[in-house]
C-alpha cells in the first residue's frame, strides 16, 4: 500500500481546516469524505454560508457530509471498509468513540499547543493572552476524552511577543499542515507510534464568547489588556468603555504617563493606550483621527 492510497475521511471546518486539506489533496491523498458542520448563517444579512472546506472539497469532487449528530454518519464510514483512517483539523465537534472507533489506526488530531498543555477549544488565544514565549502543533491520536489522546510529533514555535490572533492562526495553520504531511506516511505504515500524555501536566482553555468582549481596566493590568488586545482580535474582540461609548481596541501599547483620552488608566497604574480602534461608524481609525472627529 503506497501512502496515498489509504482512505481518509477529513474532519474540518473553519479556515484553519483549509490548508491542511489542501496540501492532502496536492500530495494525491485518497480523500473519501470531508465532514464538516453543517451550513451557517453569518453576516448583517445572515445570508447561509458553507464552511471554507465544503467549497474547497466541491471544488475537488469530494463527498461532503455534514451531520446535526456525528454518529449519523457511522453507517457511511463503515461502508468505506476497515482500511480508513481519519484526519481531523478544527472540525469543532466532540467525535463519540461510537466513531473513532471505525477508523484504523484512528483519528489524527491536529492542535495547536505544545498538549497536554491548552487541551480545549481556544489553545492559540490562550498562548496570546498569557504571554507566552512559545507554543507549537501537536500531531495526536484522538481519543474520547478532549485532547488527551498520545502524541505522534510535535513541533515548537517561538512567540515575539506582538503575535496577533489571525496571525498566529495563519502561521500555526500553514506549520499543521506541514507536519501532518511529514507523519502521516509513518502513521498509514506503522513506523510511528504515538507516546502517551503526562495527565499530571494537562492544562486547559475555554470556549471564548462575548461575554469575553468588554474590559474593566481597574481589574487588570496593562500588560494583560494588550495581550487581551491582540488575543481576540476580529473575536471575540476587545471592547473598553470611554466616557458613554465602547469601543473596539484592534492595535494598542502600554504607556507609563496619560497623554490622550484613548489611554487608559489600568489596576497596575499603568496606561493602554490606544493606537486604532473601531469607530462608531463602524470603521477602523486611528487614536488621532478618533480624537479629532468624536471627542
Amino acid at each position: 500500500m503506497t501512502k496515498t492510497s489509504k482512505t481518509i475521511v477529513f474532519f474540518g471546518t473553519d479556515d484553519f481546516s483549509l490548508i491542511s486539506l489542501k496540501k492532502l489533496i496536492e500530495a494525491n491523498y485518497n480523500i473519501s469524505a470531508v465532514v464538516t458542520k453543517p451550513d451557517s448563517k453569518s453576516g448583517r444579512g445572515q445570508l447561509l454560508q458553507m464552511p471554507s472546506v465544503k467549497k474547497l472539497a466541491l471544488m475537488h469532487n469530494i463527498p461532503v457530509w455534514q451531520p446535526v449528530k456525528v454518529s449519523d454518519i457511522n453507517d457511511s464510514i463503515a461502508k468505506l471498509g476497515k482500511e480508513v483512517i481519519g484526519v481531523l483539523v478544527s472540525y469543532g465537534k466532540i467525535i463519540p468513540s461510537s466513531t473513532i472507533d471505525l477508523f484504523s489506526p484512528g483519528i489524527i488530531n491536529v492542535h495547536p499547543s505544545l498538549l497536554p498543555q491548552y487541551r480545549g477549544p481556544s489553545p492559540i488565544e490562550s498562548a496570546i493572552f498569557n504571554g507566552d514565549t512559545q507554543t507549537g502543533i501537536s500531531i495526536m491520536k484522538l481519543t474520547a476524552k478532549m485532547d488527551a489522546g498520545p502524541i505522534y510529533a510535535q513541533i515548537i514555535h517561538q512567540l515575539s511577543g506582538s503575535e496577533t490572533r489571525p496571525d498566529l492562526y495563519k502561521t500555526l495553520s500553514g506549520a499543521g499542515a506541514a507536519v501532518l504531511l511529514s507523519v502521516l506516511p509513518l502513521i498509514i505504515d506503522g513506523s510511528l507510534s504515538p507516546t502517551p500524555q503526562d495527565e499530571a501536566q494537562a492544562t486547559y482553555c475555554k470556549i471564548l464568547n462575548k461575554a469575553d468582549t468588554l474590559i474593566d481596566p481597574i481589574t487588570i493590568s496593562a500588560k494583560q489588556f494588550e495581550q487581551t488586545v491582540r488575543a481576540h482580535l476580529g473575536f471575540p474582540k476587545t471592547k473598553v468603555k470611554v466616557g458613554e461609548s465602547e469601543l473596539i481596541i484592534t492595535k494598542s501599547h502600554i504607556s507609563t504617563e496619560q497623554k490622550s483620552p484613548l489611554d487608559i488608566l489600568c489596576m497596575d497604574k499603568k496606561f493602554l493606550t490606544i493606537d486604532e480602534l473601531v469607530a462608531p461608524s463602524g470603521r477602523t481609525i486611528s487614536n488621532k483621527d478618533y480624537c479629532n472627529g468624536y471627542l
